[in-house]
């Protein structure tokens, strides 16, 4: 029986159909749509319909990677969402996106990594894939950050949107396939991204509400620092244990957080030779969803070539970093 690895068999994505420009995000903030630009390099981005939930998001990006990968919804073994604004404190989002798929014969749960979270869910998926031969495993990565934001909170209103991105992971040949993955937690800086009212230590309430506790809420400079300083070197460390060097890294795939915050992990990280795939510009940042639906755009645009070493990155809320290198294939 000849070698076989782990390996992404498919992508997909669903982004909502209304697109929010940044006059229109200036205007609610208080800014300029050239001051969004030049602080983000985002220039528009995509909010949900009012009867679009996270599961709704999640559910369309999985229908389009199944049909990439010419599955049917009972073919699916395991589902894995990974969300940090999920349709409800329970059941599990998961769940949903299992029943509007009609994939009763997967086993499903989620993950909330925050915007780190599909790179979690893609080393588990690695990971149920292993078990037998045969079994696959939709992974999707969604969020739906728009009710949870604070229009006004300039810092973290013009960033973030919706969106959902999924993968088939399964069996694929040798040597394509994933080579290695590195997760890492930081719990003594998880003040930097939360949101601080509706869980167990603080439950909802009139007065809650009224404080908007339940609004997203970040330390836009300690992320920044957080990332500069910790980031780099994981995906350096990633790639020395794969026995590779970055510098021969063909696709860097991270998570869309801030334009500029991109350029600055490439240049410290040494990815200039890398074609770093951006879609913060039309798209805004989209949580979970950022690191698959820039990946799927970079599979269905043609980028992406059998044999090409793919670098996959997501850090944020956690504070938590993951990252994936792959030899981009399935041998088909």
């Amino acid at each position: 029986m000849s070698e076989r690895g782990i390996g992404i068999l498919s992508t997909g994505s669903y982004l909502p159909k209304a697109e929010i420009g940044n006059e229109e995000v200036a205007e609610r903030v208080g800014v300029t749509a050239e001051w969004i630009e030049r602080k983000t390099q985002i220039r528009s981005r995509r909010f949900a319909a009012s009867d679009e939930a996270t599961s709704d998001l999640a559910a369309r990006a999985g229908a389009d990677a199944l049909e990439q990968a010419g599955l049917s919804a009972d073919e699916i073994d395991y589902i894995i969402v990974s969300t940090s604004t999920g349709d409800f404190p329970q059941p599990p989002t998961s769940y949903l996106v299992q029943h509007a798929l009609g994939a009763y014969g997967a086993a499903c749960f989620d993950v909330n990594v925050v915007c780190s979270g599909f790179v979690y869910a893609l080393a588990l998926a690695r990971s149920l894939a292993a078990l037998t031969p045969d079994t696959r495993v939709l992974v999707i990565g969604a969020d739906l950050y728009s009710r949870i934001l604070d229009f006004s909170d300039r810092k973290t209103a013009v960033l973030f949107a919706d969106g959902a991105g999924a993968a088939v992971v399964g069996s694929v040949p040798a040597p394509y396939g994933i080579i290695g993955i590195d997760l890492a937690s930081r719990g003594d800086a998880h003040h930097l991204i939360r949101v601080e009212a509706g869980g167990s230590r603080n439950p909802a309430t009139a007065e809650t509400v009224a404080e908007g506790g339940h609004f997203f809420k970040m330390d836009g400079r300690g992320v920044r620092d957080f990332v500069a300083e910790h980031v780099p070197p994981a995906l350096v460390a990633l790639a020395r244990r794969a026995g590779v060097g970055l510098g021969q890294v063909d696709h860097f795939v991270p998570h869309q957080a801030n334009g500029v915050m991109l350029s600055e992990v490439v240049e410290r990280a040494g990815l200039s030779n890398a074609q770093t795939h951006r879609t913060l510009k039309k798209y805004g940042n989209v949580g979970s969803a950022s690191v698959p639906v820039a990946l799927d755009e970079a599979n269905r645009t043609g980028a992406l070539s059998d044999g090409d070493l793919v670098l996959l990155a997501g850090f944020g809320g956690g504070m938590s970093i993951g990252a994936s290198l792959l030899t981009w294939g399935t041998g088909a």
